[in-house]
């Protein structure tokens, strides 16, 4: 397991598909949101937790297509599925790289980045708790996504139509426990929910990942 996730690591750094391109998205959304918006600053803090919390999940969707696609393409996937890893195993390896190269980055980033929309300092560390916590959530989710279309030409898009009415839970009480933290009202609620969607989400989609695989790979 330790190997294949190095490998996974290896190939996304050197690619590039996943972190830089998940990163420079966030990046870029955030940066434009003051030309969209206006430059009024308190518009910009009240808005501010909705859009990092969009921009990053909008950037971990972008490389999800990339999680078993391309080896499924050089046969790898195949290769794995008779390996003596089990085939969950290697699903919850493939969330856990993706994590590490598009959720994780995307967490460091984002306390940094709400300075551009004058989020106010209580939040900053709301924002970096609830992004640790809800971005596995999102790559474990979006695995289960790339399972179920993987071998699919032009996937991409129905990939998205599968994978974001599974994410709106997570966003919802990621941007509510930011907005709390400001507030001052308590976001141990939020932020509680969106835990126990991420403990079930790599309870049981990992096996829905796999049994997805053995069927597309019959």
């Amino acid at each position: 397991m330790t190997a294949l996730l190095w490998r996974d690591l290896a190939l996304a750094v050197r690619a590039g598909g996943g972190f830089g391109l998940g990163l420079a998205f966030f990046l870029i959304v955030v940066v434009l949101v003051p030309f969209g918006v206006g430059p009024d600053r308190s518009t910009l803090a009240l808005i501010a937790p909705g859009i990092l919390w969009v921009a990053a999940l909008l950037a971990a969707l972008l490389s999800l297509d990339r999680i078993f696609a391309l080896d499924f393409e050089d046969g790898s996937l195949a290769l794995l599925a008779t390996a003596p890893l089990p085939l969950e195993g290697v699903a919850l390896i493939k969330a856990l790289a993706h994590w590490i190269t598009t959720g994780l980055p995307l967490t460091l980033v984002a306390p940094a980045l709400g300075f551009f929309l004058n989020m106010q300092p209580a939040a900053y560390a709301y924002l970096l708790v609830s992004l640790a916590i809800g971005t596995p959530a999102l790559s474990m989710i979006g695995s289960f996504g790339a399972a179920l279309t993987v071998g699919l030409r032009r996937g991409g898009l129905l990939l998205s139509l599968l994978v974001l009415p599974l994410y709106v839970p997570t966003l919802i009480f990621g941007a509510e426990a930011v907005r709390r933290g400001v507030d001052g009202t308590g976001a141990t609620a939020p932020l509680m929910l969106m835990g126990a969607i991420t403990l079930g989400c790599f309870a049981l989609l990992p096996f829905a990942s796999a049994a997805v695989l053995r069927i597309n790979l019959r």
